[in-house]
């Protein structure tokens, strides 16, 4: 792997320390890496937030405190970084042992154990977040909870184990 130009390495510090400050439940620090007027879509359960007001809403509401659960395991599997944005594919897994409202809308804890892929690209602008569109395998993550059978469905199970093991993380 190549080294990352100095704009990339601050994009790769930015969203570090930006998912860091979620870690701890800092919200006023994770705002402070945000751009004047972000978003931030999680495309699998429709949650997050438009604009300065919107973002900091949807992180003191859903995110902050919610997640992630102490058992949490985040497995980086790739990155991949221009001068303009970052994409991150992780593999997540975690108990679901509490509400979880930007991740599972609606849904009480399971206590299952859930192993889910996720891409998360992170728009950059001004050395600040600018954006943020979070992809996961919902329907496999629902399977894992029991909320769907996947009997006749096209649903991928195990895919996070698959990606794991393919990439020699497993």
């Amino acid at each position: 792997m190549g080294s990352l130009s100095p704009q990339q390495q601050v994009i790769a510090d930015l969203f570090d320390g930006h998912m860091a400050a979620e870690m701890k439940g800092d919200l006023e620090t994770t705002m402070a890496t945000m751009a004047p007027d972000p978003h931030l879509i999680n495309v699998g359960s429709g949650t997050g937030g438009v604009g300065h007001d919107g973002v900091r809403a949807f992180y003191a509401n859903d995110l902050i405190g919610q997640f992630f659960p102490p058992d949490a395991e985040i497995i980086p599997i790739s990155r991949t970084i221009n001068d303009e944005r970052l994409v991150d594919e992780i593999v997540v897994r975690f108990t679901h042992d509490r509400v979880i409202t930007h991740l599972l809308p609606g849904v009480a804890p399971t206590g299952r154990r859930v192993e889910v892929a996720f891409v998360v690209v992170v728009g950059a602008k001004d050395g600040k977040v600018a954006y943020e569109h979070i992809y996961c395998d919902q329907a496999a993550m629902l399977v894992q909870l029991g909320l769907i059978d996947p009997a006749g469905l096209p649903i991928g199970v195990n895919t996070a184990a698959q990606l794991l093991a393919v990439m020699g993380k497993g």
